[in-house]
């Protein structure tokens, strides 16, 4: 994978690494000693990226920053690392220090910008966009939050500022497809399947020619979790073997990939490539909190046994906000929504709502990932189980609340592709509740 390529695809955990490669005039205090810091530094890279160990790299920056307060990279790695477990607070406080201490270093007013974006301080974020190209930085990081803010824009979206920013990576053909992958996901956002389809084949294409296989192999997986979503299973079927045969031995595509395949119902395929991943990847914070305990939910729910599924989702709770990577957008909150298809199978409607809720409060996580656009089914659905459980005075307040629900979705996907199997469903559904 090229350090171009990575540096996208991975903005927290490799970006660690890439920093201390490629950092520029760090400001030290004369006290310091320099190569003690970086020996450090350096121990604490590696251990992360051979480890994935998130509790324990927090801890080993937290003693460098300690150690050494003056050195600003120390700072930003440790931003990345809250970020990762979804403490976004944390990350946003330690980064803006290495900003004060280092002017001049892009790589912490990239980070800056996700993190407003997931404290859903989106003025923020184009602020820190709007400052570093004061000093002359640019990069794809600062060009997916743009196009994320414009999608987020309030009332609609503003096409014509997507539109710059996908023209943007157009021009720069080593970060194409992650243009088009943001593009993909706001058409399947919208029910357009078929458009979406065709922007994650131009994605796929566009990384592969680019010599980045793992990238492409990572949209075929994001694109095989929306379709089975939206009830397309032999087209997630098709997108998930796509996405293995790029690259098989991807933590990432296999974690995708198993979470696909446990949700398309092939409990075999799924629990091999779960087996696979907590051999390998033992310590690995993130993927064995959620994405592996995604997957294992999933095969719960499949047996019948959602309670399963909502214990084996407890390690997830703390960091189902944390930037994962897989993607062009920083989480999807899987874990969060399928806690929430759990007790939609548990018909406990009143916590199935807190779930998806939890989704739609957090945009500046999803941006445009399908399970922003469904979590208002989700919400719609969990009303109606929530109705029969409250009390009889309360009992209208649910059926509203479902109503309006359904008629957000429904409002979303107007003029979505008609033969979509979830949106037959939701208007079945909605019919039935009017």
């Amino acid at each position: 994978m090229t350090v171009a390529a990575v540096i996208v695809l991975l903005p927290g955990l490799v970006m660690v690494v890439l920093y201390s490669r490629h950092h520029r005039g760090e400001v030290a205090n004369p006290t310091d000693n320099a190569a003690e810091r970086d020996k450090l530094s350096v121990a604490a890279d590696q251990r992360l990226l051979l480890t994935g160990d998130l509790n324990q790299a927090a801890e080993d920056y937290e003693k460098i920053v300690a150690k050494y307060p003056q050195g600003a990279r120390a700072y930003d790695d440790l931003g990345v690392v809250y970020a990762r477990l979804g403490q976004y607070t944390k990350a946003a406080e330690v980064t803006r220090m290495a900003t004060k201490l280092d002017p001049d270093a892009q790589s912490p007013f990239e980070h800056l910008a996700y993190y407003a974006m997931a404290l859903q301080h989106p003025e923020d974020a184009h602020q820190y966009v709007r400052d570093a190209h004061a000093k002359s930085f640019d990069g794809p990081a600062f060009h997916k939050v743009l196009y994320a803010l414009a999608f987020q824009a309030p009332t609609t979206p503003d096409r014509p500022a997507m539109a710059a920013q996908l023209s943007w990576f157009a021009g720069h053909p080593e970060y194409e497809s992650y243009g088009l992958s943001l593009a993909s996901n706001t058409a399947a956002y919208s029910g357009h399947l078929t458009q979406a389809r065709e922007l994650t084949k131009r994605a796929a294409d566009s990384a592969v020619q680019n010599g980045n296989k793992e990238a492409a192999a990572v949209w075929h997986e994001n694109a095989a979790l929306r379709e089975v979503a939206f009830g397309n299973t032999t087209e997630a079927r098709k997108q998930t073997d796509a996405g293995l045969k790029l690259s098989p031995t991807s933590p990432d595509v296999e974690a995708e990939a198993a979470l696909a395949f446990a949700m398309i119902g092939d409990s075999s395929r799924a629990e091999s490539l779960v087996q696979d991943l907590k051999r390998r990847f033992p310590t690995n914070t993130q993927l064995q909190s959620v994405w592996v305990a995604a997957a294992e939910a999933q095969l719960s729910i499949l047996k019948k046994n959602p309670d399963a599924a909502i214990d084996v989702l407890a390690p997830a709770f703390a960091l189902e906000t944390g930037e994962a990577g897989f993607g062009p957008n920083p989480s999807c909150m899987y874990s969060t929504y399928l806690r929430g298809e759990a007790y939609l199978a548990d018909e406990k409607g009143t916590a199935a709502a807190m779930e998806f809720q939890k989704i739609l409060d957090h945009n500046g996580v999803v941006w445009n990932c399908w399970t922003g656009a469904l979590a208002h089914l989700g919400v719609a659905r969990a009303n109606m189980l929530a109705a029969e459980e409250v009390a009889d005075e309360d009992v209208d307040s649910a059926r509203l609340r479902a109503l309006m629900a359904y008629k957000d979705f429904l409002k979303l996907w107007k003029d979505a592709d008609p033969d979509t199997p979830i949106l037959k469903d939701a208007k079945d559904e909605f019919e039935k509740l009017q």
